[in-house]
C-alpha cells in the first residue's frame, strides 16, 4: 500500500490492486477514511475524523487532485 502523500500529519494510500471508482484512503492518529474522487470528492467510509478534519481533508486533496490521479494510474495502470 504505497504511501503517496504526507499533509499536516494526513497520510494519504492508494491500494495495491485495489478497485474502481478512484479512490484514495486517509489516516491520522486513530481515524481513517476513504474518499472517491469523481467529478466531485465524497467520503464514503469515515471513522474517527470530525467534521473539520473531513474539511482539511478534502481541501488537500481538492489541491493535488491531479496528482492523486495520477498516482492511482501509475500503481494502477490506464
Amino acid at each position: 500500500m504505497p504511501k503517496i502523500l504526507e499533509i499536516e500529519g494526513y497520510k494519504f494510500y492508494i491500494y495495491l490492486n485495489d478497485h474502481l471508482p478512484i479512490h484514495v484512503h486517509v489516516w491520522k492518529g486513530g481515524g481513517e477514511c476513504k474518499v472517491l474522487l469523481g467529478p466531485e470528492l465524497v467520503i464514503q467510509n469515515n471513522y474517527g475524523f470530525k467534521s473539520k478534519e473531513l474539511k482539511s481533508i478534502l481541501r488537500i486533496i481538492e489541491g493535488h487532485y491531479a496528482f492523486i490521479i495520477e498516482k492511482w494510474h501509475e500503481i494502477h495502470g490506464k
